[in-house]
């Protein structure tokens, strides 16, 4: 947890990662728009890095906490609020693996971001776990994984060169991605993997999507594009985020289930 901690407090932009992204950050807004409804909810953002997230929704009228292993984060947030003129209810410097200084019930409960660094099965499982606790009955679970097909797709995306084929596809394999890789301490999920540990907690799935699909590896020269053009093939990408058959096109899978 610390080394993950230094390198989002001193080597990592998370902020500008989802202007880079935007293909990410627009679908998944737009199942927010979809899923999140109803007036004042609260919602608890677990992970949530500077609070691209947690800003959107507090724009929306809702009462938003954002917790981070970061304290850069945090940080960069409260500027972000305030820059865009709203206030989160708090900001907590705390760990998704412990969240007994986490008061009450929450509507919503954000969990897209601590998932992709458990290397441990074990240590997914206390994170939902963690999070389903301070979750309402009938309150929504959002979870995020990186698909083990992400780094292929990231390579592929820019034609980026690389040392070792059975590096790359070792992915497919076990999933682990060490710091001397490229990036901190990570855990890429597969499909059918990520599918199956949401549905260990009698949640009703209510949405698994492939969130970049297709679009994943034209990501730059959509940006590029005028925003009419973009739109159409954001329209595109959001139709075939479910579809099965692309699911392991994308690098982020998104889900949304229901407590029952």
């Amino acid at each position: 947890m610390e080394e993950i901690e230094r390198w989002y407090d001193t080597e990592y932009d998370e902020w500008e990662r989802l202007v880079r992204h935007r293909i990410e950050y627009d679908i998944t807004r737009r199942y927010f728009d979809e899923y999140i409804t109803g007036e004042r909810l609260r919602v608890l953002d677990i992970g949530g890095g500077p609070g691209r997230y947690s800003i959107y929704l507090a724009e929306q009228g809702h009462e938003v906490t954002l917790l981070d292993l970061s304290k850069r984060h945090l940080e960069v947030a409260r500027t972000k609020a305030e820059e865009r003129g709203v206030t989160l209810k708090d900001y907590i410097h705390g760990n998704a693996l412990d969240l007994s200084g986490i008061q009450g019930d929450f509507d919503v409960i954000l969990l897209m971001g601590p998932l992709y660094h458990l290397v441990e099965e074990k240590d997914r499982k206390k994170a939902v776990e963690e999070a389903l606790d301070r979750l309402k009955p009938n309150g929504l679970l959002v979870a995020t994984f990186i698909s083990n097909y992400a780094p292929l797709q990231d390579y592929l995306s820019q034609l980026r060169l690389f040392d070792s084929v059975d590096q790359l596809l070792g992915y497919l394999d076990h999933g682990v991605n060490q710091v001397s890789q490229g990036f901190t301490t990570a855990y890429f999920s597969g499909y059918h993997e990520a599918k199956n540990l949401m549905a260990g907690f009698g949640l009703t799935e209510l949405i698994f999507a492939g969130v970049e699909n297709i679009l994943g590896s034209k990501e730059v020269e959509i940006n590029q594009l005028d925003e009419s053009e973009y739109q159409k093939w954001l329209e595109i990408g959001y139709r075939l985020s479910q579809d099965e058959f692309l699911i392991g096109t994308s690098q982020h899978f998104l889900y949304i289930g229901c407590k029952s």
